[in-house]
C-alpha cells in the first residue's frame, strides 16, 4: 500500500530494543533495557530465542557484519529499488555505537541464500516488545 500510494516508511526499532545485538549474549547486562525493566521483558530471552538470533550473528559474521549491522542492513536492504522503508530508527548510547550502526549501509545487498539463511531464524517467535 505504502508503495502503490508513494509513501516513505520509517522502520522503528530494527534492532529490537538491543536483541538483535550481542548484548545479551553472555547474560544480562546490569546498564540494560532488561535489567532496568524498561520496555524489554527478561522472558524474551529464552534459551530457543537466544539460539535465532545467534544463528543470524553467524550469518551477519560470514557477511563480515556485526549483528547489528545485519538487522540495520536487512531493513533497508530493497531501499535502493525504491521501496516504501526510508529509513531506520537506530538508537545509540554511545559515539562507538553510532559509527556501527551507521556501517550498516556499506552492505544492503543480500544473496538470496542469506534471505533464505535469514528466513530460517526469522521467525515468528510471540515476540511484543511493547506488550507489558
Amino acid at each position: 500500500m505504502l508503495a502503490e500510494e508513494g509513501i516513505g516508511s520509517i522502520a522503528f526499532s530494527p534492532l529490537a530494543q538491543g536483541m538483535l545485538t550481542e548484548r545479551y549474549f553472555n547474560g544480562i547486562p546490569d546498564d540494560s533495557r532488561v535489567a532496568q525493566n524498561k520496555s524489554f521483558s527478561e522472558a524474551l530471552l529464552s534459551e530457543e530465542n537466544l539460539g535465532r538470533v545467534r544463528g543470524l550473528n553467524e550469518i551477519a559474521a560470514a557477511r563480515g557484519q556485526s549483528l547489528a549491522q545485519l538487522a540495520i542492513a536487512w531493513v533497508l536492504r530493497e531501499q535502493v529499488q525504491g521501496t516504501p522503508v526510508t529509513s531506520a530508527l537506530v538508537g545509540a548510547s554511545s559515539v562507538r555505537q553510532l559509527e556501527e550502526n551507521l556501517a550498516a549501509v556499506e552492505r544492503l545487498d543480500f544473496t538470496q541464500d542469506e534471505l533464505d539463511a535469514i528466513d530460517e531464524y526469522a521467525v515468528e517467535s510471540g515476540i511484543n516488545l511493547w506488550k507489558h
